[in-house]
């Protein structure tokens, strides 16, 4: 926990780009939404609302007033979410701040989560992005007052991040932001994931266009590229990175059934080696979905909450309601349910197939399901 003691730097510990800071009840929630949404972004809030998750969250807690926690994310972070008051935030960050080109993208979240505010850096900094990014997470209202608002295009770094996309790797995100700054031709590849990642009342710019395969945009030979798959990509695939950035949207959800007491190791195995059958990325699965009965299984659980899946489960009768291509009335004698794997995947995804229909490996059985999103 951090200590904060006026005169002393706060000790924190950075992972991210950018830091989610709460100080009440609500704000906490809104923090831990966002820290669950957003790519590279560590969470704060004070030690009295302490859940118990925290250090396996990866959140900080402090004690002592917010405003002596402030001067160290300053330093250290491209932009600081905050949850607090406008006025409140405007007098704590007043004697920290240096100068609009170092300054870091300041952006305030009202106690309800209603409004997201550009506060500081908005072009430069990147808040105004920023700010539309959060409200989009949180279906906001996002308040921007710059007289003029340049950006209107990608942002590189914070693409789908409303979506919870994540990028494999943070290496091209330089160059490629240049390009498509530049307006230099930019191919976006999209073949899963949300569609409606445009958010401006104009078109997309000329220099962007769309291609459903990452085959049709080589062909076009683009200076730069934006590529959202849930796939690994092939290796004669791998030249749309030269200067690409590669996200993984939330797409995937897994339908599994194992027996009682299955450990956390074999259920994280068996996951990873069917991903890895498929071609699919760890990166982009969103849930675990399961059989009511399992609930409480500690192995179901525990891989859930490393990855950060959401875990869902469903009754017998919801189970039933999905038609499947393997009905066990074995499974049926014991649960009640024709099948767990299978129809947990195609409920939760709203499939009308799956990418894997079941295997069962060991003590679990796995189905796989893509999210279709038109």
């Amino acid at each position: 926990m951090i200590q904060l003691q006026e005169g002393k730097k706060a000790l924190i510990t950075q992972r991210g780009d950018y830091a989610v800071v709460a100080i009440t009840k609500h704000g906490v929630e809104i923090a831990r939404n966002l820290g669950r949404t957003f790519q590279q972004s560590d969470v704060y809030y004070m030690s009295k609302f302490e859940k118990g998750d925290e250090q396996e969250q990866n959140i900080q807690l402090f004690s002592g007033s917010v405003r002596m926690l402030l001067p160290s994310l300053f330093e250290s972070y491209k932009g600081l979410i905050i949850i607090i008051s406008l006025g409140a935030v405007v007098r704590m960050i007043a004697p920290i701040l240096k100068d609009k080109k170092t300054d870091p993208a300041v952006v305030v979240i009202d106690d309800k989560g209603e409004n997201v505010i550009s506060v500081l850096s908005g072009h430069i900094g990147g808040a105004n992005e920023l700010t539309r990014e959060v409200a989009a997470a949180l279906e906001a209202h996002p308040v921007i007052t710059t007289a003029s608002d340049v950006q209107k295009t990608i942002p590189v770094d914070l693409f789908g991040k409303r979506f919870g996309w994540v990028w494999e790797s943070a290496e091209k995100l330089t160059p490629v932001s240049a390009s498509v700054v530049n307006e230099e031709e930019i191919a976006v590849v999209q073949e899963s994931g949300e569609k409606n990642w445009w958010h401006y009342e104009h078109p997309v710019p000329a220099n962007i266009k769309t291609y459903s395969s990452i085959q049709t945009a080589l062909e076009a030979s683009p200076h730069a590229a934006l590529v959202v798959t849930h796939r690994n990509l092939k290796k004669e695939e791998e030249t749309i990175l030269e200067n690409g950035v590669l996200y993984r949207p939330k797409v995937l959800a897994i339908g599994m059934g194992c027996n009682r007491g299955t450990s956390t190791a074999e259920i994280e195995t068996v996951i990873e080696t069917t991903l890895a059958e498929l071609q699919f990325s760890m990166k982009s699965v969103k849930a675990l979905c399961t059989i009511e009965l399992k609930k409480d299984e500690e192995g179901l659980l525990e891989v859930a909450s490393k990855y950060g899946w959401e875990f869902v489960y469903y009754s017998p009768q919801e189970l039933n309601s999905i038609s499947i291509q393997q009905p066990s009335d074995t499974v049926f004698k014991y649960t009640g349910a024709y099948g767990v794997s299978e129809p947990a995947a195609m409920l939760y995804s709203g499939a009308d197939k799956l990418e894997l229909v079941k295997k069962k490996s060991g003590n679990v059985t796995i189905s796989v399901a893509l999210i279709p999103y038109d």
